[in-house]
């Protein structure tokens, strides 16, 4: 199935976007704990229109949105 627009501009989206309104939560969300402020968080999403999955990550090392292809 081909990305939608919405989860094509998700992608290039900063740590400080907001998932679109079709992106859903999938899993827990993961902490990954650290010397203050070193610690991060990662959250899982999937697109109900086109099925594509994302992780946003708070790490500043990262993406801020990441998707997944397979």
């Amino acid at each position: 199935m081909a990305i939608c627009d919405l989860c094509m501009a998700q992608a290039k989206k900063t740590s400080s976007g907001k998932p679109h309104e079709s992106l859903e939560k999938i899993d827990e969300v993961r902490i990954f704990p650290g010397k203050k402020p070193r610690g991060f968080e990662e959250q899982d999403y999937q697109c109900q229109k086109c099925q594509a999955k994302f992780t946003q990550s708070t790490n500043k090392n990262d993406l801020a949105w990441t998707l997944w292809q397979g």
